[in-house]
Parts: structure tokens; C-alpha cells; sequence
């Protein structure tokens, strides 16, 4: 609605959030790598928050509304307020700081380089994602009816349910995945 370059704006805030949590955890590895000898209690308690984020998306009445007007106008001081709202949208997502704690623990006892390579590549993907995601929007956009949308975040809500399950079964039987 407000056009790619507020989209962009809105990108470059999650960004710079997902690039805080990584260096934070980082940082805190060390700790993180502690916290590797409670992997199962952690475990089962990542699984039941996913099934339960999953099933509550799954069963949540939501009402998906159409912006009439094609282009909404925004003005330049505007960007700031989207650029901001990205970033604090994806701070306070609690989901974020699962999957940058849990990856940091995984490969803390990587070296340096290692995890520098990693975490720069997944960000940079992450980016590039996003930024094409922006561009691609306003193509798009005439597709995704309001039936759609809701049937996508019912598809959504059941992968992240089924991730937990996978990971509660995972844990149940000591199932090793790559060596991990």
C-alpha cells in the first residue's frame, strides 16, 4: 500500500534487529553454550511454545481487509516511522529471538570464523529475501484475496505446529540430525 520504498525502509529495520540479536548472542555464546547440558527441558519447552503458537494461529478468527485506494501516500519523515516500526516489530518477536538464540547455541563451539560466515550468509539471505519479497509485492498484491491470505496463515500456523511436534519427537527419541 505505501509503495517499495517504504517496504525497503520497513526491510532495513528488521534488518538491523536481526543483526543486533546475532551479535548479542554471540556475545553471550559462552552462556549459551551453558545452556546446552538443559537441551532436552529446553526442548520440550521450545515444542509445546510452537504447538501452541501453532494451533492458536490455526483456530484465531482473523478478518483480512482490502485497501481500496491503490497507492497510499507517504511523505519523507514517514520513512523513519516505518523504518522503526520494522525494527521494533521484529525485536518484540518472540519468535525472532528463538531462532538466533537456538541457531547461536548450536554452532557456539565453532570457531570465529566459522560463525562469522554463517551468520553473515544467513543474514545476507534473509536480506536479499526480503528485498525481493518488497518488489515482488505490488505483483502479487491483485492475487492474494482476503480468502487466500487467511488460507495461508492457516498453512503457516500448521508448519510452525508441526515443527514443534517434530521437535518434541525429536527429543522423545534422540533422534540425531547431522551429527548434531
Amino acid at each position: 500500500s505505501y509503495g517499495w520504498k517504504a517496504g525497503v525502509s520497513f526491510v532495513i529495520g528488521v534488518s538491523l534487529s536481526d543483526s543486533l540479536y546475532v551479535a548479542l548472542a554471540n556475545i553471550a555464546s559462552g552462556w549459551l553454550a551453558g545452556l546446552m547440558s538443559h537441551e532436552k527441558i529446553i526442548g520440550y519447552i521450545g515444542s509445546a511454545l510452537f504447538v501452541t503458537i501453532g494451533l492458536y494461529g490455526f483456530f484465531k478468527k482473523i478478518k483480512v481487509t482490502r485497501n481500496n485506494r491503490d497507492m497510499a501516500t507517504v511523505k519523507s519523515s514517514d520513512y523513519w516511522k516505518i523504518f522503526s516500526s520494522g525494527f521494533l516489530m521484529n525485536t518484540f518477536n518472540p519468535g525472532v529471538i528463538l531462532v538466533w538464540i537456538t541457531s547461536v547455541a548450536a554452532i557456539s563451539t565453532m570457531s570465529n570464523s566459522y560463525r562469522l560466515f554463517f551468520f553473515g550468509s544467513c543474514l545476507g539471505l534473509i536480506l536479499s529475501l526480503d528485498f525481493l519479497k518488497v518488489f515482488l509485492a505490488q505483483l502479487i498484491r491483485t492475487k492474494l484475496t482476503p480468502r487466500i491470505i487467511v488460507y495461508l496463515n492457516r498453512i503457516s500456523a500448521l508448519c510452525i505446529a508441526a515443527i514443534g511436534i517434530f521437535l518434541f519427537l525429536k527429543i522423545l527419541f534422540d533422534i540425531k540430525i547431522g551429527g548434531y
